[in-house]
């Protein structure tokens, strides 16, 4: 089974989505009816389901046979990714999100369009973190209705506990970094967000949920584990790129990662190697929503030419190679299950969006 054969779930996970919040709005009380409609909306309005479809990976990985008892986990990741995206947004003053606009921003034009009192925005950022919260029961029900021994599902959970938890140091660790001076700022700390944020829920814990649901050994769900480790942090130093207008060493369409001021380490590694004037620039870039196009393209500039963007390259690189040469080297996956995790990989880390 290779990705484009998993892709053909992914109309059966959505499926399974609608059906979990068109349930839960049957029950609902009348007042909570239009708050699920907008989370269904939310979660439904698009993404790539990949995290969805690394559950479905795992639960191959570890049987050779069709990952169907695995659908809902996989739906559950999804909620799981809604309830990160929501409040990520808040956290990062987010007005768009998947072509429209962040669930608080929704909740904040009801407000106004009902004339409701108070601030607007601050209402439909308490509602719109409420609404992430709402997720959770969504996420565990979905995880706990997979088709398996009861044993399994509840070893899935405790991944998905540790999961939720990792995932939440990594965003403490986040915004601590974005308070500090670059300066105090190491690759180290970078790193270790990248690890417990982004490989984490994105590529770990998917693939262990879904080889835990069928009964994948202890040896499998540790290579599991390094594979994952090690692309995950590449897809986020990838991420990283795009997301400060670069893509492949040229100049991008956005750069919301500098004007946001986020600590990445193409900031972190060019701010010791940059003179005064390099700093400068920076400095007139990072946090700044209002930052000019000539400004943006300076910082820019100083990250090329102190070698920060071609030493993230490399790290990205030599990360992805690391987690290929441990796929190739194991004797607990087949042919066919090596060759998607490489698919996987390059679908991660080579990508321009």
């Amino acid at each position: 089974m290779d990705l484009a054969q998993l892709m053909d779930y992914i109309p059966k996970i959505e499926r399974g989505i609608a059906r979990s919040y068109a349930s839960e709005r049957r029950r609902a009380l009348p007042p909570f009816r239009s708050s699920l409609d907008v989370l269904s909306e939310f979660t439904l309005r698009g993404g790539k389901r990949f995290r969805a479809l690394l559950v479905l990976a795992g639960y191959h990985l570890a049987t050779g046979r069709s990952p169907t008892p695995a659908l809902p986990a996989a739906a559950a990741l999804e909620h799981f990714q809604s309830w990160m995206l929501i409040h990520d947004d808040i956290i990062d003053h987010a007005e768009q999100r998947r072509g429209g606009p962040a669930v608080h921003r929704i909740l904040a034009a009801q407000h106004r369009a009902e004339h409701g009192l108070g601030s607007a925005d601050e209402v439909g950022v308490g509602l719109g973190i409420t609404l992430g919260d709402l997720e959770e029961p969504f996420t565990i029900e979905a995880l706990l209705d997979a088709d398996v021994p009861a044993e399994r599902r509840l070893n899935a959970a405790s991944e998905y506990a540790r999961m939720a938890r990792q995932t939440a140091y990594g965003q403490l660790l986040d915004i601590r970094n974005g308070t500090r001076p670059v300066p105090s700022v190491r690759e180290e700390d970078v790193l270790l967000v990248h690890r417990l944020k982004s490989a984490v829920y994105t590529v770990v814990s998917p693939l262990r949920i879904g080889a835990t649901l069928a009964g994948g050994s202890v040896g499998l769900l540790g290579e599991l584990e390094r594979f994952g480790l090690d692309i995950g942090v590449a897809f986020q130093l990838r991420d990283d790129v795009l997301g400060a207008g670069f893509d492949a060493g040229q100049i991008g369409k956005s750069a919301n990662d500098l004007l946001e001021g986020k600590r990445t380490l193409l900031v972190v590694r060019a701010w010791p190697a940059a003179d005064e004037a390099g700093r400068s620039a920076l400095e007139r870039v990072l946090g700044r929503a209002d930052a000019t196009p000539q400004e943006v393209e300076a910082a820019r500039a100083v990250i090329r030419s102190t070698g920060s963007l071609d030493y993230s390259e490399r790290r990205i690189a030599e990360l992805a190679g690391r987690a290929y040469r441990r796929v190739d080297a194991s004797r607990r996956l087949s042919r066919s299950g090596k060759a998607l995790l490489h698919e996987v990989g390059e679908r991660l880390v080579h990508r321009s969006v």
